[in-house]
């Protein structure tokens, strides 16, 4: 493998993820300059960031598929596998909701509340996109980063030597530990960092791991949006 080939298949799971959080940083940065009075932001302004986000990286993901030669979905055709991986990812939901500890001094979120923008059509809009970010962008790009990606990269730098699935201590605890820090929720994120490499490290399909990051996340929507707790948005 040439060493553009190789950069290109880091690139192609890195660089939707830097994209996702850098979106992120604008968001805080604008958040944090409004408070110190550089100019007028209302708290639902930085909403419409959201979809413009969801779509550049799926787009991107979507430009660099061929790239994702891990990623089988065969591997969903196991059923007894996958039906137990969905109850996982219900699980981890369960326990998510039970784990809104904020190891911070600005306290609960405020999160994403779709229901202080006007009208009718942009609510439902804008909540559409959030259940699509949150279900089928956000599960694609994590697991390609966290799991195929830098839990190979930690073992060994030529990252696509490494066999998906591959255990080490070191790449298992970094991970789970950066994946809870990306959460506001970081003990929460914690516990679903060390969930999904399980099932990484058990079925050693990116491909499930995608699954269950995404059933965790729906129940997460259907319950924030039923619930009213926005916070965990």
């Amino acid at each position: 493998m040439t060493k553009e080939s190789s950069a290109y298949a880091a690139r192609a799971r890195y660089l939707p993820f830097a994209v996702f959080m850098a979106f992120i940083a604008i968001d805080e940065i604008a958040r944090f300059a409004a408070s110190q009075g550089l100019f007028n932001l209302t708290d639902t302004t930085l909403y419409y960031l959201y979809p413009v986000k969801a779509v550049v990286v799926a787009a991107l993901m979507f430009h660099y598929r061929r790239a994702y030669t891990e990623l089988t979905v065969k591997d969903l055709t196991r059923i007894p596998v996958t039906v137990s991986v969905i109850m996982l990812g219900l699980l981890v939901f369960f326990l998510w909701i039970n784990m809104d500890w904020v190891l911070s001094p600005a306290g609960t979120p405020q999160g994403f509340n779709p229901t202080l923008l006007p009208g009718t059509a942009v609510p439902l809009a804008m909540t559409a996109f959030r259940i699509f970010g949150a279900v089928l962008v956000v599960p694609l790009m994590e697991e390609l980063f966290w799991r195929s990606y830098l839990i190979r990269y930690i073992a060994d730098h030529e990252f696509e030597k490494v066999p998906v699935g591959h255990f080490s201590w070191a790449s298992f605890l970094i991970t789970v530990v950066l994946f809870g820090l990306e959460h506001h929720f970081i003990l929460a994120g914690m516990l679903a960092g060390i969930m999904y490499s399980i099932v990484l490290y058990r079925t050693r399909s990116l491909a499930q791991c995608i699954l269950v990051h995404a059933v965790t996340n729906l129940a997460l929507a259907v319950y924030v949006v039923s619930s009213g707790k926005w916070y965990f948005w």
